[in-house]
């Protein structure tokens, strides 16, 4: 009996195939045919995937992110390390946060290089609203301002009327550092000082820094001076030296943050969908939970009281 070696038929079957052009190219052109349905049918369950959302690994999610102008207080208080880990588990979106001063987070959101704004000076927020850049402010949270200075305080400020201290500050020339950068707590300082009756004329101790929250606190650190500072940051600040909170409780001293999503009709380029996500989730339960929840040595930070 004589068997067949499969090679052999392999080999056989390749040269009729190379003798029968009409047959080769026929198995060709199923071959084709077979592989060009496998792809579309590949294309159209991926496709469908996509559109049904259910895609969502990470590398789908990493695709996903939106730009946030807001505070250097938001950020150098830790708030966002607190935060922003939990909105991408929740969502997959991931938050590009740009720290500055309000002045400057707005003007960067009015550009359009922003899909949020979410900053703490109340006027200038309805102002950028009023103007058309966001279709409304939402509230998020709150927390207070309070002065920091010297535990010896030779100004004698210490209390509860920021008025009353800085007309101190400055009929005793004693050094105070004032951000100088357009920023929601600047804007807070300047808004006091009209309170007083020497607004025009600070004492010779006022020094602008033109710069952040921290860098205010590492100044008034290093020199023994005053500075107005969020409480926030002020709680997170780990280079305190001598350095004590002097005033508080004074209602003046509230501090209220609100957030708004840029409108797509003054700058198309905004990622409606994915910044309005996270308004919507800061605002809502899981939000509002995540702020109440962020402590430092078991003081709570911020207060959220987005309009239920």
């Amino acid at each position: 009996m004589t068997l067949n070696h499969p090679r052999r038929e392999e080999m056989d079957h390749s040269r009729r195939a190379a003798r029968d052009p009409l047959k080769g190219a026929a198995s060709t052109d199923r071959q084709s045919r077979i592989g060009g349905a496998l792809a579309k049918a590949l294309a159209l369950a991926k496709s469908c995937a996509l559109a049904c959302g259910l895609v969502l690994g990470p590398a789908a999610w990493a695709q996903s992110s939106i730009v946030v102008a807001s505070t250097t207080s938001t950020e150098q208080s830790g708030l966002f390390g607190h935060i922003l880990p939990q909105f991408k588990q929740a969502t997959g979106i991931d938050v590009k946060v740009v720290a500055l001063g309000t002045g400057q987070a707005i003007d960067m959101a009015r550009r359009g290089d922003a899909d949020v704004l979410f900053v703490h000076d109340k006027a200038a927020e309805e102002k950028f609203v009023s103007e058309g850049f966001a279709a409304k402010r939402q509230e998020v949270m709150y927390n207070d301002f309070v002065l920091i200075g010297p535990k010896a305080d030779h100004a004698a400020t210490k209390g509860n009327d920021i008025v009353v201290a800085l007309k101190k500050l400055a009929t005793t020339n004693a050094p105070f550092i004032s951000r100088g950068d357009k920023s929601g707590t600047h804007a807070a300082e300047l808004r006091f000082w009209k309170l007083t009756d020497t607004d025009a004329n600070k004492g010779s101790g006022y020094k602008e820094c033109g710069c952040g929250m921290g860098p205010a606190l590492n100044i008034a650190s290093s020199s023994g001076a005053y500075v107005l500072a969020d409480r926030g940051t002020w709680l997170n600040f780990k280079n305190r030296a001598d350095l004590a909170v002097l005033v508080e409780g004074d209602k003046r001293l509230f501090n209220q943050y609100g957030i708004m999503l840029v409108s797509a009709a003054k700058h198309p380029q905004v990622k409606t969908a994915e910044g309005q996500r996270f308004v919507d989730w800061i605002v809502g339960p899981a939000g509002q939970a995540a702020i109440a929840s962020y402590k430092i040595g078991g003081e709570q930070l911020f207060f959220p009281n987005a309009v239920k």
